[in-house]
């Protein structure tokens, strides 16, 4: 008989909201237990909650190989670059990300050309956002498109929640939820 080794999916979930238990971490949340109940394991980092500084181009690590600072970036990277599936979760600020998530994604800078080499990743954006119509959220799916791209990574999905103003908001959307839900499971049964 044949031992064969079963590799278990890794999710890995990137809030970028300054708002504990708002509409971002819920819908983040929402995927990560779909993915969770396909059989993956799954793991949340709350971004304003971690020391991330802002890439100030200083070109250190170009130079050396590594950034100046000496912060909560780099062990987030090493779990990113082992993982099958990344989600990316920020409110639309003013037609933008939040400046917490903003400021982890210019810290790709740092290791751009193995990010270039990394193999695919199923990448999704989780986009809440005050905006009735949801159209505020397409600057940050073109900004995070272009970068990715650069990158050689493409979305996969995204999953926008307009009209979210209020914590919890999203709560009293289902259909969203279980769009978010499904989204979390096909990522890993892919």
């Amino acid at each position: 008989m044949k031992n064969t080794t079963i590799i278990q999916p890794t999710v890995l979930g990137f809030v970028g909201s300054p708002r504990s238990g708002g509409n971002t971490h819920i819908l983040v949340d929402e995927i990560l237990r779909g993915a969770k109940e396909a059989g993956a394991a799954v793991q949340k980092f709350d971004l304003t909650r971690l020391k991330i500084a802002p890439c100030d181009a200083c070109d250190t690590c170009r130079r050396t190989g590594n950034c100046l600072y000496e912060d909560d970036f780099p062990p987030l990277y090493e779990q990113m670059k082992t993982s099958d599936v990344w989600v990316f979760g920020t409110p639309i600020y003013w037609s933008g990300p939040s400046a917490q998530f903003k400021a982890f994604v210019d810290r790709w800078y740092a290791p751009e050309e193995e990010l270039k080499v990394m193999p695919d990743k199923h990448i999704i954006l989780a986009l809440p956002l005050g905006d009735e119509g949801g159209e505020q959220a397409q600057i940050t799916v073109d900004m995070m498109t272009v970068g990715l791209e650069w990158i050689n990574k493409t979305i996969n999905d995204v999953v926008v929640a307009p009209g979210m103003e209020a914590r919890g908001d999203i709560q009293q959307h289902t259909d969203i939820l279980e769009h978010a839900y499904q989204t979390g499971q096909r990522a890993v049964l892919r």
